[in-house]
């Protein structure tokens, strides 16, 4: 009898483990050490960058390897920088991004598949002057260590990808000659592990 007590024991041990939640751990954006980037060619022969420096990504994940992530960006219009003030405010005009009638720029991911160490294809929502389109980027997952400054466990990411404007509807009156199409997205990001509560 002992030994069938044991075994029932044991069956309800192991059926139990395999039931137990993982927890879900979130990080952030490291402000100071992350950047949001893109860059157009102009004249059809000349790259021009500019980033938005105001902007806050949440990252949530189970795995140590962030196979299961999903990631959450939202970035204000108005703190666009391409180091000239009348070309930030060109942008921020109805000409292009429209800053006052849409302030924010948001990204929701839907789906991230593995395509090989530490990279992924990370798809998602991507909201933009009113418009909101589904696109992938190549997102690499760049490794993890504890800041020496802060003490802090910290992982890096890197997205870089492609998209087209006139998706957009951004800057309908300047045509290709003038400003690429294509706008390159490049993100890099230090994130930092939420305090758990």
């Amino acid at each position: 009898m002992k030994r069938v007590g044991l075994i029932f024991l044991a069956v309800v041990l192991f059926i139990s483990s395999a039931f137990v939640i993982v927890s879900e751990t979130t990080w952030t954006n490291d402000k100071p050490h992350s950047q949001l980037a893109f860059t157009v060619t102009h004249l059809g022969f000349n790259d021009i960058a500019g980033t938005f420096d105001d902007f806050t990504t949440t990252v949530k994940a189970s795995k140590p390897d962030f196979s299961d992530a999903t990631f959450n960006l939202a970035a204000k219009i108005g703190s666009i920088n391409t180091r000239v003030e009348a070309r930030n405010n060109h942008l921020k005009s109805a000409d292009f991004f429209d800053a006052e009638k849409y302030p924010e720029l948001t990204f929701t991911s839907t789906g991230l598949k593995s395509v090989g160490k530490n990279k992924f294809k990370l798809t998602g929502n991507l909201t933009l002057h009113g418009v909101t389109k589904v696109v992938t980027v190549d997102l690499l997952y760049r490794g993890q260590t504890t800041n020496p400054m802060t003490q802090k466990l910290t992982s890096a990411f890197q997205i870089t990808g492609t998209i087209k404007r006139s998706d957009f509807g951004i800057g309908e009156k300047f045509p290709e000659a003038v400003i690429s199409n294509e706008v390159r997205i490049s993100a890099n990001g230090e994130f930092v592990q939420a305090d758990k509560q």
